[in-house]
């Protein structure tokens, strides 16, 4: 896929706050990455750690690097990837994902959270962090893996209240104008992305998806590509795709295993949209992955 499809059609990405929780905690490593969806946008305010190795921050229309890991804070409904998508030295990742109000509307108001607010503000044109921050900042996430929800949120406080006060940053100048989605649109598009990931594996009708989200085929159509910018076909094509990228970056599965294993039912069309999506075919992604894991080993 291009850069220029990438930045227009970004895959609404619904997140759900982790159980008993105001907020989503997650952490991936090489055995559990975060590879879905590839270029999305989500209405919550993102906290990324990636703990080593080199990588590309492609936000909006910004592309940038970086080295030696990477600390990012990053605004609602900006489009982006994965900060740790093509990282291929041994990392983990650590992702907090929260919307502005996930303590409460007037939470952000109270004198005390002065500079947390104008953090968050900051954050809606993207930050990266460096230095001493990032890696007291990576080892605060990290001890957070292991606490109980309660003590997560007091902890997650301290993180934000150090970042809202380091000067170790830098503003990445997004310039992006993101698009409010209304809350029973929210709603209703989360019933749409449950109900692919729980089916996208079998064929079904556009006829069976409408009437699972209450609304007529037409309807739909238009109700879809008005807040993702593209059809609904090409974003089950495209969501088919990374699947099998995900599974082409192990060896257990054959081509033609990948293909029926991500939803396709017929190699050769599942070859047309694996190139149409990453601009290669699924041996030569497979061939380009290994190549780029055998240059980035140390002698």
């Amino acid at each position: 896929m291009s850069t220029k499809s990438r930045i227009t059609k970004p895959i609404f990405e619904n997140i759900l706050p982790s159980f008993g929780s105001s907020f989503a905690f997650r952490q991936f490593n090489e055995e559990n990455c975060s590879s879905l969806p590839y270029w999305h946008c989500h209405p919550e305010y993102e906290i990324t750690f990636v703990s080593n190795g080199r990588g590309k921050r492609q936000i909006a229309e910004h592309i940038s690097y970086y080295q030696e890991g990477d600390l990012i804070f990053l605004g609602p409904n900006i489009p982006h990837l994965g900060f740790a998508q093509e990282v291929y030295e041994s990392h983990y990742e650590i992702v907090i994902q929260m919307r502005g109000d996930f303590l409460g509307e007037d939470f952000m108001t109270t004198p005390e959270l002065a500079d947390i607010k104008q953090l968050f503000e900051r954050a809606k044109s993207g930050i990266t962090f460096y230095g001493h921050t990032k890696w007291v900042i990576g080892e605060m996430l990290t001890k957070m893996t292991q606490m109980d929800n309660f003590h997560r949120l007091i902890e997650l406080l301290k993180v934000l209240h150090l970042l809202a006060t380091s000067q170790d940053f830098v503003p990445l100048n997004i310039n992006h104008v993101s698009a409010e989605v209304k809350p029973q649109d929210h709603q209703r598009m989360s019933r749409i992305f449950e109900f692919v990931e729980e089916n996208f594996k079998r064929q079904f009708s556009q006829d069976e998806i409408a009437s699972h989200v209450s609304l007529t085929t037409p309807a739909f159509c238009r109700f879809f590509k008005k807040l993702n910018h593209k059809v609904f076909t090409d974003f089950l094509n495209e969501y088919r795709v990374a699947r099998a990228c995900n599974l082409l970056a192990g060896d257990a599965e054959g081509i033609s295993g990948v293909c029926f294993e991500s939803g396709f039912n017929n190699l050769s069309h599942f070859n047309k949209q694996f190139k149409l999506v990453t601009g290669q075919t699924p041996s030569e992604y497979r061939r380009s992955l290994r190549k780029f894991v055998l240059s980035s080993s140390p002698a």
